[in-house]
């Protein structure tokens, strides 16, 4: 029987700041990492299910949000914290490894949205499609 180490714990943040103007969530973890996110990319990449859907392939692609900006943002418990966005939106919950993921992968993260953009034949500025009927009832 082989035995494993035990997986280290996840970063966590030593500082945090909300640039308002540039519209930039900087980031700095233990590890000596920090991070400069910019708000679209939050928005976007939401790990709410109002966002991410409640499965694979239910994701609902984020568009219009280039000039989103963070009205307030709340830390949840020691693991978290929880952004109100100025279009309204307020119910994700980033943890400490999700906003190291989004700062670390931003590259690919950014790749990636383009891609389902083309697919989708709209542009990142497209207002926000309403959705009608199908929806889940509590978003």
């Amino acid at each position: 029987m082989t035995t494993r180490a035990p997986a280290p714990p996840p970063a966590q943040p030593t500082a945090l700041t909300l640039h308002q103007a540039s519209r930039v969530l900087e980031i700095a973890f233990d590890d000596g990492v920090a991070f400069r996110i910019p708000f679209e990319l939050l928005r976007i990449y939401s790990p709410s299910a109002e966002v991410q859907g409640h499965g694979p392939g239910q994701e609902v692609l984020q568009t219009g949000k280039r000039e989103v900006g963070i009205v307030s943002m709340t830390q949840v418990g020691h693991y978290a914290v929880q952004p109100v966005f100025s279009d309204g939106h307020d119910s994700g919950i980033y943890s400490w490894s999700y906003l190291y993921h989004l700062g670390a992968d931003q590259d690919a993260l950014w790749q990636r949205y383009a891609e389902r953009l083309a697919a989708a034949g709209v542009d990142r500025d497209a207002p926000m499609a309403t959705a009608t009927g199908g929806s889940c009832s509590t978003h």
